[in-house]
């Protein structure tokens, strides 16, 4: 009896509660009075709802020590392990593969869990957003404005959560009721992809009808993210002329514009126009930056705030080279403080770009450091010296060998510099970056039209709208000739390096095994057939004690 009573708490732990700690189903907790029914009486108590689940959809990058986002930016071909792991830890998948990726595995049940209970906060809001008695009146908007506006942000991330468990698990349970205590369920089945997928579109037109084309507050999506990403589900579906339509509205909104020319914070230093919109204050709309969609909110000493844990995992270990037996670079905020190197770019990805690209040039890639003295470092110390160099000298990173098993574990290997933003001052070797976030930009909607047009037989076109970004990067211009998927994913290599969904993209296009076996040498070299799928997690299997769910092929 205990232990049927333990599944049932599990499963609900899952399908049901929007509200409780992430990672502890069993832990009763109630520091308030505030409930769904209290708190869902007027458009504040709905706004702080929404707070609530922007919060869910943030932890994908907030996690310290593992990242929850692991599962769909590491092991690709652009996107290696360097200093990565085996095991239990988030990196014991995307580096050994094999009998690691299995369903016992913590991270597929973390990762599962996470997005279920987005669903659920999801659904509530949704669902109490009907109920007759919800005073709907303030916020500058008409009652039915509101309501819909509301509805429609969490339909959105209602489908955003979909989106991730349907290209990661494939036929999934679709939920679209909040879950109550008294409606405990034991009997969930995998609902097929293409209905799951039928849902998230449905959600997706209804809230890019009604979510403004500028955020509501920062951090809220904005109408050309939803058009975005009803843009790549209409790809994901082969429909590519209804990709091209919501590629097009988002891309003739006026108030969507390329980053093209410098601007913020370090306008006035050397550097590239499409890497100012990674810097400190100027990623979010209202700082000058045009081309976001997106942007996630992370914020130091703030009440409610929170960091990033994705850049502190790309950062490389340039504290730990070695000259001799000198180790000379110190921890500086310039330098991003300490970073992990648990994901790094592979040697494909970095050979890439053109001589004259902006997105492969230093200022977008780390590539070499310069021995500073201890005012240039200040308040850290000067650099130390290895024999035969000198103050203003240069240590450069290396890529020439690629990353494997044998030759990982480079402190010396290049790294994106989209990751050196949001460094604790007063702790250079804080685990979290603190700067707001893209999430999603308006050059992915690009790739997406050209993408759309080659699936139409567009290639001129195409090549046309591929070109808006590679003048943008100074690159050279190209033909229709050159275009076919494997460029427009090379292409989305280039601009969206450590920002895309890549394991998704390949996934999407049919491209993930082979181009991750050829590029991806230091955990790719491990994938099967079996792994362009994961696993459902064991526990969930279990739970379900009046339904049998069935596994995916390959897993036990």
């Amino acid at each position: 009896m205990k232990a049927t009573k333990t599944i049932i708490v599990f499963l609900t732990t899952i399908f049901l509660s929007g509200c409780a700690g992430l990672f502890d189903p069993l832990k009763e907790d109630a520091p308030h009075l505030i409930t769904a029914e209290t708190l869902y009486k007027n458009l504040d108590g709905f706004e702080a709802g929404l707070n609530g689940l922007y919060a869910l959809v943030r932890l994908e990058r907030t996690e310290l020590n593992d990242y929850l986002g692991s599962h769909w930016i590491s092991c690709t071909d652009a996107m290696t392990c360097n200093y990565g792991s085996s095991g239990n830890g988030a990196w014991g998948i995307p580096y050994d593969w094999g009998t690691t990726n299995n369903s016992v595995h913590p991270q597929h049940l973390r990762t599962f869990e996470w997005l279920y209970r987005t669903i659920n906060a999801a659904n509530t809001i949704i669902n109490r957003a009907e109920n007759e008695d919800v005073d709907w009146s303030g916020g500058g908007s008409a009652p039915e404005e509101n309501k819909n506006r509301v509805s429609g942000e969490a339909r959105a991330i209602r489908a955003w959560a979909y989106r991730h468990l349907t290209f990661g698990w494939g036929d999934v349970p679709l939920s679209l009721d909040e879950s109550l205590g008294s409606t405990i369920k034991t009997d969930w089945f995998r609902t097929p992809v293409s209905e799951v997928r039928r849902k998230i579109i449905s959600d997706l037109k209804f809230a890019q009808e009604y979510i403004p084309v500028e955020p509501k507050l920062r951090g809220r999506l904005t109408k050309g993210a939803v058009q975005t990403l009803l843009s790549e589900m209409y790809l994901t579906i082969k429909k590519p002329d209804s990709a091209l339509y919501w590629a097009n509205q988002v891309i003739n909104t006026p108030q969507y514009k390329l980053i093209t020319a410098r601007y913020g914070t370090k306008a006035n230093q050397p550097g590239v126009p499409f890497m100012d919109m990674f810097y400190d204050g100027n990623t979010n709309r209202a700082e000058g930056n045009t081309e976001a969609l997106w942007v996630w909110q992370y914020e130091l000493n703030v009440i409610g705030g929170s960091g990033s844990n994705l850049f502190h995992i790309h950062n490389g270990r340039y504290f730990s080279i070695k000259i001799g037996t000198v180790v000379p670079l110190q921890l500086t905020l310039d330098r991003a403080g300490r970073g992990v190197a648990r994901i790094s770019l592979t040697k494909w990805a970095l050979n890439l770009f053109e001589p004259n690209d902006d997105r492969g040039s230093a200022y977008a890639i780390r590539k070499f450091f310069i021995l500073k003295t201890a005012e240039q470092n200040a308040p850290a110390p000067a650099d130390k010296l290895p024999v035969g160099y000198n103050f203003g000298d240069t240590i450069w990173m290396k890529w020439d060998n690629d990353l494997t098993r044998t030759t990982g574990l480079r402190a010396d290997w290049p790294y994106s510099r989209k990751a050196e933003a949001g460094v604790n001052p007063a702790d250079l070797a804080d685990y979290q970056h603190y700067n707001d976030a893209l999430y999603m930009r308006l050059g992915s909607t690009y790739l997406l039209k050209a993408e759309a047009q080659y699936k139409l037989g567009q290639t001129s076109e195409a090549a046309e709208t591929i070109n808006i970004l590679r003048r943008r990067a100074h690159a050279s211009e190209i033909s229709a000739g050159n275009v076919n998927i494997d460029f427009i994913l090379d292409e989305r290599a280039r601009e969206l390096a450590l920002e895309e969904d890549r394991r998704w993209t390949l996934l999407r296009t049919g491209k993930w095994y082979d181009r991750t076996k050829l590029n991806n040498h230091n955990g790719g070299q491990n994938i099967s057939l079996r792994d362009t799928i994961y696993p459902i997690p064991q526990a969930v299997i279990d739970a379900n004690l009046n339904e049998v769910m069935i596994q995916n092929p390959g897993y036990n």
